[in-house]
């Protein structure tokens, strides 16, 4: 069957039909190409929208951004910055992302390149803190939840441990500037208490094994003195009440007998006890239960230590030259019963505790 089609006579046409060939057609793109005729060839349009179009978009018109240039439009990763794109170096660096966009902590896209995680948000207080980092430990951001603190450092004697938990005593851990101690226990009754404070003498809590009373304070003269084991006569301590003296030995006829009384030395009293060289005997200038000042009649040489506890004290305290005087520091006129002042310079001690020559000491309980 023909096809006749009239045109309309414009003045240059002669007049005859155009005749159509029914077995040649179009290939249905419109843009007036033909599809090959060939048997083997698999050649198609360019604008049917078919694979062969190579625009992408499916439209079928060759056009991939619709501005009608055929071209294919911005493609991201083809190196080249098209609209819309605000970098393109055709793969993800550490400034551009793979989305085309510049690289920005806290946008949401992680970066494998310059970020280790990138969660869309500004908080540090999660598991992608500050610059994009994996909160860990340490990084100065506390992880609400996670972490109790951190200080941002490893330090574990401050106020927050290398675990991001806070101190406390019992912890295990010296917290520095207000622990002594941590044994990491409540235990009060060991060598850390449960304050972390190292067990003492006088602390008003029982050291077991090392101590058998404390009463919490330092005080001598009571039923529990600084030893922290309870007073006995004998102790070297005078209990207030119960003890007349206690020279801290168990010499029976010495000035405090060895039921801690006294022998009633006193003031004036006289012996050549602990006089080595022939020397002249030595006096008690004052006496009482804390101490006894004792001074050489003239000359000699004294066992002052022995003389001491002679007399029911344990301790040599101080010693001095008297000048000659006795009972006095270079004073005239000074006795016994007319003691001067008790001045110790030091003198006189060179065997010590052997005293020599015009010299006086002190004799206390320690």
């Amino acid at each position: 069957m023909l096809a006749l089609i009239g045109c309309a006579d414009d003045g240059s046409s002669d007049g005859t039909l155009t005749t159509i060939d029914p077995t040649t057609s179009g290939d249905g793109d419109g843009d007036g190409d033909t599809e090959s005729s060939s048997s083997d060839s698999t050649e198609t349009g360019d604008g049917d929208g078919d694979p062969g179009d190579g625009d992408g978009d499916g439209d079928g018109d060759g056009d991939g951004d619709g501005d009608g240039d055929g071209e294919p439009g911005p493609l991201c990763g083809d190196g080249k910055v098209d609209p819309g794109e605000e970098c393109d170096v055709g793969n993800e660096t550490m400034f551009c992302d793979g989305d085309c966009t510049y690289a920005m902590c806290g946008d949401g896209y992680h970066n494998m390149l310059s970020e280790q995680c990138d969660d869309g948000n500004s908080e540090s207080n999660d598991g992608c803190v500050g610059p994009c980092l994996i909160a860990s430990c340490g990084d100065n951001f506390v992880y609400e939840g996670v972490e109790e603190c951190d200080d941002g450092d490893m330090d574990d004697t401050d106020d927050c441990t290398s675990a991001c938990v806070l101190a406390y005593c019992g912890d295990g851990i010296v917290h520095a500037q207000d622990e002594e101690c941590d044994d990491a226990n409540m235990v009060d009754s060991d060598a850390c208490t449960a304050q972390c404070t190292a067990s003492f003498c006088g602390d008003g809590v029982l050291w077991e094994g090392m101590e058998t009373c404390d009463d919490g304070n330092l005080i001598n003269t009571d039923a529990c003195p600084t030893s922290c084991q309870p007073a006995v006569c004998g102790d070297g301590f005078v209990q207030q009440g119960v003890e007349e003296c206690d020279d801290g030995n168990m010499i029976d006829d010495d000035f405090c007998a060895n039921d801690c009384t006294g022998l009633g030395y006193a003031p004036c009293f006289e012996s050549d006890f602990g006089v080595l060289n022939n020397g002249d005997p030595w006096v008690v200038c004052t006496i009482d239960q804390d101490g006894a000042w004792v001074s050489a009649n003239t000359g000699g040489t004294y066992q002052a230590d022995e003389i001491c506890n002679f007399l029911g004290f344990n301790t040599l305290s101080e010693w001095g030259g008297t000048c000659g005087n006795v009972c006095g520091y270079c004073e005239n006129d000074t006795t016994c019963n007319n003691p001067g002042s008790m001045n110790f310079d030091g003198g006189g001690g060179g065997n010590w505790p052997q005293l020599g020559n015009t010299v006086h000491w002190l004799c206390t309980n320690e």
